[in-house]
């Protein structure tokens, strides 16, 4: 399955695409890294673990687009998908999240596009994360695109259950059996309490360390 192309606007054809869509990421993880850097220099500590990133493949956009009703096209494919390039930052506890959320808001260049908060409000199954949906300028020869990037904030303990979560999907095609799914409900509950223990935990050694 491939996504067709057609000459339109912007983009008049898939590699373009594909290296807007990389020259974007590539943006925001340099943005990302300055300011990991920059909160290291001033706090002496480094809210982001570390950054992972990835382009969608034709095939998930074609799927993604026909289970829309969308026509597999590059128009489409640029307007109706917004996770083509996504960026996942993972942290050590819960209270980076909005931290690393709120620096990145900050940027004068990149624009809010959407938020969806799964900390909040958690996935039936358990599934919690942070997620940005944002548009960042790629500066070509020619002309500057807008173009849409997916930030993905989580802790380490919810992307170890994320990727289990995700190959299960993947394994089973979404009809994973009962009992699996409820063990990975269940494992949900318990990452996030690990999560709570372990920020109460860094939350009195920081304590312990202000009085000494």
């Amino acid at each position: 399955m491939e996504v067709r192309v057609e000459r339109e606007h912007d983009v008049d054809n898939w590699e373009e695409v594909i290296l807007i869509y990389n020259a974007a990421l590539k943006q925001i993880s340099i943005k990302l890294e300055i300011l990991n850097d920059e909160f290291q220099r001033v706090h002496k500590y480094n809210p982001i673990e570390h950054i992972k990133s990835r382009i969608k493949t034709s095939e998930s956009i074609v799927k993604k687009l026909r289970r829309y009703g969308y026509e597999s096209t590059i128009t489409n494919m640029v307007n109706k998908v917004n996770d083509i390039a996504g960026i996942r930052v993972i942290c050590s506890f819960t209270s980076d999240i909005h931290r690393i959320a709120d620096m990145i808001s900050r940027q004068a260049d990149i624009r809010i596009l959407g938020v969806k908060d799964y900390l909040k409000e958690p996935k039936e199954n358990g599934y919690k994360s942070y997620h940005l949906l944002v548009s960042v300028p790629v500066y070509l020869s020619n002309r500057i695109v807008d173009t849409k990037v997916e930030i993905q904030i989580r802790t380490v303990a919810m992307d170890f259950w994320a990727s289990l979560e995700h190959k299960i999907h993947y394994k089973f095609e979404g009809n994973a059996p009962a009992h699996i799914e409820a063990e990975l409900t269940e494992c949900a509950k318990m990452v996030s309490e690990l999560d709570n223990k372990m920020l109460s935990l860094n939350n009195e050694i920081l304590s312990l360390e202000e009085e000494n």
